[in-house]
């Protein structure tokens, strides 16, 4: 399945701006009673500030021209109770959509987090880490700030521009349709614009991404760097992503801000034409001072906020676009799907091949009609040149991937009918490379382990020695306390691969597969991992990927992979004849 969000994005069918807005309300659905306060709270905003102008003309026709202060007087006080009151209502609103974007923010990440979760390997091997991460702080954040400073905004400066608009009309008709006549145009440029300025905003956000990504990367093998030498090759490759993010940055940042000159020019001609207009109404005996007064202030109201909506129509744009990178993510599903319980063979081996095929793309197979079985307590190994398969076929035995074609039985039943749970509680893992957690030894070793969940170090330690592992714990100086750090500088590779040991074996796994588990290890404790594996219990199977030739030649079986098949291969000899000449045996 393809999980490459990059082309996911390309292929994705273009939504409607409003469509977009339709699935972003949908998010915060679930503060309903909160968004009708701020709305209501809004809209009485909007109100007070429209009969403001209104109250300003009818002061001046009625009480300034006939020199009436007492009326000024009544009509200034009602007008500060009424802006008062404005900014409380505006505070108000401010406060509930800051409420409700942060909750938001909360509840988007841990979901895509979730998402994350319920996703394959497959999907992380082909998207950048930096990628994810800025997908799940950048692209986030822009959606709150629209949410919380920007929504509100929105609608009550379109609720003031109606309102404006509605008490230009009412007074007059003529004047009115000269004055709103710029807005059309306005209208008919936004509409135009809009899709260029919501992919010049994508672009600009996977250049973030992008740049992330290749920050993490070089950071994670800054070790690799110093050892080779080659700051220069980062260097030129974080200079390509940086000029790549300038670029898009520049781009999106001019295409943000077109809006903001180009309506300042038409509320500027609209203002131009109240002026004349209305000093020839006046002249004519057909206006008055005091409503021309207002009408200017309702032409501002109408306009100023048309400028604040260029800047929030760029939020939102960028907001959309953000949306889509992670609607992205929300939207895809696992191709490791439970399947219904079936059928179950019975007298079966503990794990069969079927006629199992392979492949990570659909040009290029890894495995072919591949079929075996592997018997409860036995150990295998698995032995062939590097590229051969021998890692695709223990992920295969562990479920990390499914066949493209054929089946893969655990006690008789089809694998992907197991959950998660019961899989992982069947079989262990030990990978190539592990990875552990900042925290402790005692913290790594329990991870997804809830049966010694709430022992002490006390008790654990003696679950670890009737275990057989207590030379491997005694090899870290603090014990069940000695710190670890995920990025593998408080500890050798070799201990990080003793305490996948340990952890594995703790499960008491009915398989342990051990993918090349001794290769950064002494002898001495490589000999003591064969010890701890030949007292696991009897019913155990183990599968072994290993180059050393002490490693498995104990083996009950020995597989030889290569070139998309696996073979029995008998002897250790045979297997070594095998890798040396490259011949085929059955």
């Amino acid at each position: 399945m393809n999980y490459d969000l990059n082309k996911l994005g390309q292929e994705q069918q273009k939504t409607s701006t409003f469509g977009g807005l339709r699935k972003l309300i949908q998010l915060i659905a679930h503060e309903k009673r909160t968004l009708i306060i701020a709305l209501v709270a809004i809209l009485v905003n909007s109100t007070l500030n429209l009969l403001g102008p209104l109250i300003i003309g009818h002061t001046i026709d009625r009480y300034v021209q006939h020199k009436d202060f007492t009326g000024v007087l009544h009509n200034a006080i009602l007008l500060l109770c009424m802006f008062l009151t404005a900014l409380f209502t505006s505070n108000k609103q401010t406060k509930l959509m800051g409420g409700v974007g942060q909750r938001m923010l909360f509840t988007l990440r841990n979901s895509i987090f979730n998402k994350l979760q319920q996703l394959p390997v497959g999907f992380f091997n082909q998207n950048k880490a930096g990628d994810l991460i800025s997908r799940v702080n950048n692209d986030t954040d822009k959606l709150n700030q629209f949410f919380s400073q920007s929504l509100m905004q929105f609608i009550g400066n379109i609720s003031t521009m109606v309102g404006a608009g509605v008490f230009l009309i009412l007074i007059n008709i003529e004047l009115g349709a000269a004055t709103l006549s710029p807005a059309v145009i306005i209208l008919i440029l936004t509409l135009a614009l809009s899709p260029w300025i919501k992919r010049k905003n994508a672009l600009n956000l996977k250049s973030v991404g992008g740049m992330s990504a290749e920050i993490q990367e070089s950071l994670n093998n800054f070790k690799v760097i110093i050892a080779f030498n080659r700051r220069d090759y980062f260097r030129k490759r974080f200079d390509t992503a940086n000029r790549d993010n300038y670029k898009t940055a520049i781009g999106s940042g001019l295409a943000n801000n077109i809006f903001v000159p180009v309506y300042g020019f038409f509320a500027s001609i609209a203002q131009l034409i109240v002026l004349t207009f209305g000093i020839y109404l006046i002249s004519t005996g057909r206006f008055s001072l005091g409503l021309l007064v207002s009408y200017l202030s309702y032409s501002t109201l109408f306009y100023n906020p048309l400028r604040q909506l260029a800047a929030l129509w760029t939020n939102f744009q960028l907001a959309m676009a953000g949306w889509d990178r992670i609607s992205q993510i929300l939207s895809l599903e696992t191709d490791l799907p439970q399947l219904q319980a079936g059928i179950t063979e019975m007298d079966c081996a503990l794990l069969e091949f079927r006629n199992v095929h392979f492949c990570y793309t659909e040009d290029r197979e890894i495995l072919h009609n591949i079929s075996f079985t592997l018997e409860r307590g036995k150990t295998y190994a698995l032995v062939g040149p590097t590229g051969g398969g021998k890692t695709t076929t223990a992920s295969l035995i562990a479920r990390l991937y499914d066949p493209s074609k054929g089946l893969v039985l655990l006690d008789g039943k089809d694998i992907r009918t197991y959950s998660a749970e019961e899989r992982t509680k069947k079989i262990g893992f030990i990978l190539q490379e592990p990875f552990l957690f900042t925290g402790t030894v005692k913290e790594n070793i329990l991870y997804g382990n809830d049966l010694y969940l709430n022992h002490t170090n006390e008790e654990l330690e003696k679950v670890i020695i009737d275990a057989n592992l207590g030379s491997l714990l005694a090899i870290f100086e603090a014990g069940l306390d000695t710190e670890v750090l995920s990025s593998g500088d408080s500890i050798s590779l070799g201990q990080k691969q003793l305490i996948a040991f340990m952890r594995a074996v703790l499960r008491n796994p009915e398989i342990l597969i051990l993918d090349e588990a001794t290769a950064n290890i002494d002898t001495i404790t490589e000999q003591l991992l064969s010890d701890i594996l030949n007292k696991l219990p009897d019913t155990t199977t183990r599968v072994i990927i290993a180059h050393r030739l002490n490693t498995i030649e104990n083996a009950d079986e020995i597989f030889f992979v290569n070139s998309g098949e696996v073979i029995r291969a008998g002897s250790l000899h045979d297997a070594m004849d095998m890798l040396l000449q490259g011949k085929r045996v059955s």
